[in-house]
């Protein structure tokens, strides 16, 4: 309903209420019609089937499948091991899971404990809860509105509503008749909604709607319906996933017909083919990922970022847009003096202001105000306090001003005069100080001061002022005062607001963030492009945008929410790419932009710290809330929060997000390198005339020392030294991209051909310790890969031996397990291996370094190739 097109008396007899409110018996009927007034939450699933739902993914089915096959062959040690990677999995996405009922939680406490009303005549204070469409509602400062309102009275009422509309200034409110339909909420002047507050002035009015039909209501429903989309992340290990598993099981079944037509026999192939199976499926890989992601989470949190879900970290490695809320994120939240015109100069935030008209100048903002020094800082309304400032900054603070000129009467602000006035005592009688409007100040004024007394106004001079700033997006007041040689008796507007001396007219926006103007550069330089969506006006969107490097002058980089609303989804998809900045725009509004960037296949991180933002940050592909300023409903909704507010937080993020993804490439390179090293020996020494190299007990060992502690090791390597020149990765990029799944095949065939190349040479020089030899070259190759991959481009020797001493300590450890099953003889029945000599142990070290050295090459090839480029 359009209750801002409405005269009130229209609206009373369409909810049937009087000014003098609703019976008891029309109440309660009500309540039974339209519930209580509380946000309501659609059917939850129960916590066990949560829980039960973290075990559908693909990879999971693998790993349980392997830990079943791993128990059959006698494998507990592995069938435990893949069991508690699992659990530890589920338990983690069982907990980010539970997040959206909190997000609710938040919301809900938001509303308004109690409301006075006016029922049956009389004034009465009821529970939030209890009220219903029809109730009449008084509203004072420090109210939160418990319901959305049309108002029918606005005594100087100004509302807080930052947290709804993303409008940084309080809103001044009136009782007047609308005449626009599409008017956004921060432009419904008539209407007060529920969540937000009264910060000034007293009012009442109708209720029109309640729980769920209101505004706040309605966001509700739409985190209810935003549903969560998957990280890049987990979208390409889902992918990784369901290929491994088709591929294994033909690969297997291709070792054990292969085996079988070559006379082995049956049973040991099956064995063989199993612990392939087993071998092949990197079960390490969720606890790598878990625990980078957990290591990097942490690291974020002395960089004062808090992730919430950890996949989110990995995340930003692929953000490509960066849609950013204007107020509290990329300014300061907090209205301040950007430039002041006095006398004919204009003098900029920060810039000395001498002479006697300038004094006059910071007397009159500090006298004629109503702000305070409260206990959390100066209290009162924004434009306020910055004026405020502004004054004691300059040494002019406002108890002193006010102990020499003690106020003695008021005028306060009405919008249809659109200036406050205010009396002081003075030494030649009286003095009275009036702020409001320019171009209302200046038809009531006569003269000037300058640096040379008072003149005769000059009307253009202050316009021409005036205009500039406001261009600027700056909030324009001018600043008058008037001698009196006694005070009036009674003070009236119409004498008090006329033949003014202008001292001068003030600039005052939110002004944006200095580290955010950098960060934003860092942003372009990393290939992420950032975009505000803000609630403000166009204009000053627009001048804030241009300030941080955002845009240009390119007015249309700028979309407003209307032109928004108009706009169907596939024209807006058209345009999407090229919106820089968007201004008065509706939660629902920014979800559209959001949808509308992931259709074209990029990748959005949303920051916000409103009530506003907290559906597209669920939607959004990782949403960052503000930790001081933002709402608790936006930090539920949210994956990470920043806890220093500040923008350049995400570019710290970021980085780390990326050094996580390389990492976890690192190890899949790795890891399946050493089962593709495995499968090919295994699958090439019958083509060769050789009988099978390895037994199950082998492959099994081999998995379970060099997939796991080296692996895990991986994952505390440092960035690259090029992380943040890089574009995004595509979000649709393959795990196997930029030349990995090459790099797999071609190490893994080196691995299986060094291994039967010692096999056959052993064999053919009579050493009845071939196996051994096998196993170890095997083993030692997978630990000179991991050592080398530290890098892509970098030699070890560049990057430092010690410069990743869990890695260096984890192959060390992995080198001495090996020889414990060669050299400690309690081990040798167990693993059917047999004690090496010298030689033999010399040769198979030399057999095993080929693979770092190869490795060591291709990164110097890479090199070169990169010095050309």
């Amino acid at each position: 309903m359009s209750w801002h097109l409405k005269e009130y008396a229209v609206i009373m007899e369409e909810l049937g209420s009087s000014l003098s409110g609703l019976s008891m018996e029309e109440v309660d009927r009500r309540l039974e019609e339209y519930g209580p007034n509380l946000l309501k939450e659609k059917k939850k699933r129960s916590l066990f089937a949560m829980f039960l739902d973290q075990f559908k993914d693909f990879m999971i089915i693998i790993l349980l499948a392997a830990a079943v096959i791993s128990g059959l062959i006698g494998d507990a040690a592995d069938t435990i091991a893949i069991i508690v990677i699992v659990v530890l999995n589920a338990v983690i996405g069982f907990v980010q899971e539970y997040r959206a009922e909190k997000a609710l939680a938040a919301l809900k406490k938001m509303s308004a404990p109690s409301a006075v009303v006016v029922r049956g005549g009389a004034h009465e204070t009821v529970p939030a809860f209890a009220l219903v469409p029809g109730d009449i509602v008084l509203l004072e400062a420090g109210n939160v509105v418990p319901a959305d309102i049309r108002l029918l009275e606005a005594a100087q009422l100004k509302c807080e509503e930052a947290a709804l509309t993303g409008e940084s200034a309080p809103v001044e409110k009136h009782t007047k008749v609308l005449h626009e339909k599409d008017l956004p909420l921060g432009d419904r002047k008539n209407m007060t909604y529920s969540g937000t507050s009264v910060v000034y002035g007293r009012g009442s009015g109708i209720v029109i709607a309640t729980g769920t039909d209101t505004e706040l209501g309605r966001i509700a429903s739409l985190l209810q319906e935003s549903e969560e989309v998957k990280t890049p992340l987990q979208k390409r290990l889902a992918a990784f996933g369901q290929k491994l598993g088709i591929a294994v099981l033909f690969i297997c079944g291709g070792v054990f017909g292969i085996g079988v037509l070559r006379g082995e026999e049956p049973l040991l192939m099956v064995l063989t083919a199993i612990s392939l199976a087993v071998a092949a499926i990197p079960e390490a890989l969720p606890a790598v990922v878990t625990i980078s992601l957990a290591l990097g989470a942490k690291k974020l949190v002395k960089q004062h970022a808090l992730v919430r879900k950890l996949p989110a970290v990995e995340t930003l490695g692929s953000t490509t847009y960066i849609c950013s809320d204007k107020t509290g994120t990329l300014t300061m939240n907090k209205m301040a003096v950007e430039e002041a015109w006095i006398a004919g100069k204009l003098y900029r935030a920060g810039e000395e202001l001498p002479g006697e008209e300038v004094r006059e100048f910071m007397k009159a903002i500090a006298l004629c105000n109503d702000a305070r020094e409260g206990g959390e800082g100066v209290l009162g309304d924004p434009t306020e306090v910055a004026l405020f400032n502004y004054a004691r900054k300059h040494g002019f603070e406002k108890v002193s001003v006010e102990s020499e000129h003690p106020r003695t009467g008021e005028i306060p602000f009405d919008s249809e005069r659109k200036a406050m006035t205010t009396m002081h005592a003075a030494p030649s009688g009286a003095m009275s100080v009036t702020k409001g409007a320019v171009e209302v100040l200046l038809e009531r004024s006569t003269g000037m001061l300058t640096a040379g007394g008072e003149v005769k106004l000059e009307r253009s001079e202050i316009l021409k002022a005036a205009d500039r700033m406001a261009a600027d997006g700056l909030r324009v007041l001018c600043v008058a005062k008037k001698m009196w040689k006694k005070a009036p008796d009674k003070l009236e507007a119409e004498e008090a607001e006329t033949g003014l001396t202008v001292l001068g007219v003030v600039g005052i926006m939110d002004p944006p963030r200095e580290e955010a103007r950098e960060a934003i550069e860092l942003c372009k330089t990393a290939g992420i492009k950032p975009v505000m969506i803000t609630g403000d006006h166009p204009i000053t969107a627009h001048v804030i945008a241009r300030k941080l490097g955002l845009v240009d002058g390119d007015a249309k980089s700028v979309m407003t929410g209307r032109e928004l609303e108009r706009l169907p989804m596939e024209e807006f998809e058209e345009r999407v790419e090229s919106i820089k900045v968007y201004a008065r725009v509706a939660p629902e509004q920014k979800l559209k932009i959001v949808r509308a960037l992931q259709d074209k296949g990029e990748f959005v991180a949303m920051t916000g710290d409103g009530v506003n933002d907290a559906p597209a940050l669920k939607r959004s592909d990782i949403g960052i809330a503000m930790g001081i300023t933002g709402t608790d409903v936006a930090k539920e909704s949210a994956d990470m929060v920043l806890t220093d507010d500040n923008f350049a937080t995400i570019v710290k993020a970021v980085r780390e997000g990326r050094r996580i993804f390389d990492n976890i490439r690192k190890f899949i390179r790795y890891t399946m390198t050493s089962n593709s090293g495995e499968i090919w020996t295994i699958f090439l020494a019958p083509f060769f005339g050789l009988p099978i190299p390895l037994l199950p007990i082998h492959i099994l060992w081999i998995n379970l020392v060099t997939d796991g502690l080296p692996g895990l090791a991986l994952a505390a390597e440092g960035a690259e030294k090029d992380i943040m020149k890089r574009p995004p990765r595509h979000p649709k990029q393959s795990i196997f991209a930029e030349g990995l799944g090459t790099h797999i095949i071609w190490v893994g065939l080196l691995m299986g051909g060094i291994s039967i190349l010692t096999q056959a040479l052993s064999i053919n020089s009579g050493t009845a310790h071939w196996q051994t030899m096998v196993f170890t070259v095997l083993c030692l190759s997978q630990i000179g890969h991991v050592l080398a991959i530290r890098s892509e481009t970098e030699s070890i020797f560049s990057l430092g031996l010690l410069s990743n001493k869990p890695l260096l300590g984890a192959a060390a450890l992995t080198f001495g397990l090996q020889m414990a099953t060669i050299y400690v003889p309690l081990l040798n029945p167990v693993f059917r291996t047999e004690p090496l000599s010298a030689k033999e142990l010399a040769f198979t070290l030399a057999m095993s370094s080929a693979v770092f050295i190869a490795v060591e090459i291709e990164k110097m090839v890479k090199r070169h190739k990169r010095d050309r480029e």
